[in-house]
């Protein structure tokens, strides 16, 4: 079944030392492309992430924004006593050759750079939570580009059975229409009968029938009908191969137009010119 380019999935991870979310939005675009947003941490895994999302999706403007949050315990403070004697020291140091320095508070010294320091996380475990949310994630992305890829198959599948419906009124009304125009023919050529060469007369005819006979643009427009209903049981990308065959569509629709021999027929290429053009616009968000 068709897939839509358009979707969104958000899922969010409760662990140990915080927590973690992954953010995906797709809509349609005519090759694949993503757009990742990362906190400094996880920079290093975007390739991967991309390559595990190309894997995934053939076509779609692709934006992922991956969030991580500590929790208080996690992010407590571990001191440097090393450092921080050693700053002592040489402060101390400075202080002997000093007439009246001021005392030394121990909160001064946790000012001075790397005394103070948060308690890292291990990357392996980040890297490790942000794959499974981001996998997550993209499963429910996949999920919902199906949900709507069946609902844009239902609605193409309507046109397709208003297309078939306009073609068999064509078939319908056809001999009649024909058997009308064949006689207004007669009729107009009836009085240069004698003037005209018999031969050259019947010649004249056959080439007016060929021009405003429509039987080969029906079976085109049944054939391509036939092939829009399978292609869209397809399990693979499909959007560039329905466009093709809307063109396809599109083109029998303008012959059969332009070799209208009636009201009927005028209407019946318009209306499939309309049908066809609702279709693509659906088409266009498929994957």
């Amino acid at each position: 079944m068709p897939r839509s380019m358009t979707a969104f999935a958000r899922i969010t991870r409760d662990l140990a030392w915080g927590s973690i979310s992954c953010e995906l939005r797709s809509v349609n675009h005519r090759y694949f492309e993503s757009n990742f947003r990362l906190p400094e941490t996880l920079r290093h895994t975007e390739t991967l992430l991309r390559e595990l999302a190309r894997a995934k999706l053939q076509r779609g403007k692709v934006e992922c924004q991956i969030e991580l949050s500590h929790n208080n315990q996690h992010t407590a403070l571990d001191v440097d006593l090393d450092l921080a004697k050693r700053y002592i020291s040489v402060s101390e140091g400075l202080a002997a050759r000093m007439l009246n320095p001021a005392p030394l508070s121990a909160l001064e010294v946790m000012r001075w750079p790397g005394v103070l320091k948060e308690l890292e996380i291990d990357r392996q475990q980040i890297q490790s939570a942000a794959f499974d949310v981001f996998e997550a994630a993209l499963g429910q992305l996949l999920e919902g580009r199906a949900r709507e890829g069946n609902k844009l198959a239902a609605t193409i599948a309507i046109r397709l059975k208003v297309m078939q419906q306009q073609v068999a009124l064509v078939r319908r009304e056809l001999p009649q229409i024909l058997a009308y125009q064949r006689q207004r023919l007669n009729d107009r050529l009836a009085h240069l009968a004698a003037e005209l060469d018999g031969e050259r007369l019947e010649q004249e005819m056959a080439i007016i029938a060929n021009r405003t006979d429509v039987d080969e643009e029906l079976d085109r427009l049944e054939v391509h009908i036939s092939e829009i209903y399978s292609v869209l049981l397809h399990d693979e990308p499909i959007g560039r191969r329905l466009d093709f065959l809307m063109q396809e569509l599109n083109r029998e629709a303008n012959t059969l137009g332009a070799k209208s021999l009636s009201t009927i027929t005028t209407g019946v290429a318009i209306e499939l010119k309309v049908l066809i053009e609702q279709m693509r616009e659906q088409i266009q968000n498929i994957e």
